[in-house]
């Protein structure tokens, strides 16, 4: 669900970036609204994805995206054996709990993107095999990366949400600001 993203200030392109990331962040939030766990854990389409399994992957590619900008490793390592478990809660992990780390994840997002000296800095991609040898990207592509891998799920989320409850993105911006929508 778009929702209307502000003007940046003249100039302010990190200010844009970082608007259109918490837009895409805020649809996926709302997807969860007034959900139990059960339901946010379900899968009601022929996908494997769940909205729970979706929180839990974003703030997860976040923080491990901006741990490389950072020369770090990021906080969970995934591979073949175990990329299935990013898409979903593991024994004791909660919807409200991979929100507040999600929450946590975009702070830091948000003071890294403003803090590196310019947004043409880059960083060397992972040896994995699907990125060329000794790659490089700019903090510029880092943002816009996020951007893209965020709005894609938040569309999944849409359609996730829709088949739970019929609930659509409108009701649940209108939900979320308490108004009533149609």
């Amino acid at each position: 669900m778009v929702t209307h993203v502000r003007a940046e200030a003249q100039g302010d392109e990190r200010g844009a970036l970082l608007s259109f990331l918490a837009e895409q962040r805020g649809g996926i939030r709302r997807s969860v609204l007034g959900l139990t766990e059960e339901q946010a854990d379900s899968r009601p389409s022929a996908s494997e994805l769940s909205l729970a399994g979706l929180v839990k992957h974003v703030a997860e590619v976040e923080q491990g995206w901006v741990a490389r900008a950072k020369g770090e490793a990021p906080a969970v390592k995934r591979d073949e054996s175990n990329w299935h478990e990013c898409f979903a809660l593991a024994d004791g992990e909660t919807v409200a709990a991979q929100l507040a780390y999600w929450e946590e994840v975009a702070a830091e997002t948000e003071r890294f993107l403003r803090s590196v000296p310019s947004l043409d800095d880059t960083f060397g991609l992972p040896a994995d095999p699907w990125f060329p040898p000794e790659g490089r990207v700019s903090m510029r592509w880092l943002a816009l990366h996020l951007i893209r891998e965020t709005a894609r799920h938040a569309g999944h989320a849409d359609i996730i949400r829709e088949s739970l409850d019929g609930k659509t993105a409108f009701e649940l911006v209108a939900q979320e600001q308490g108004t009533s929508w149609g």
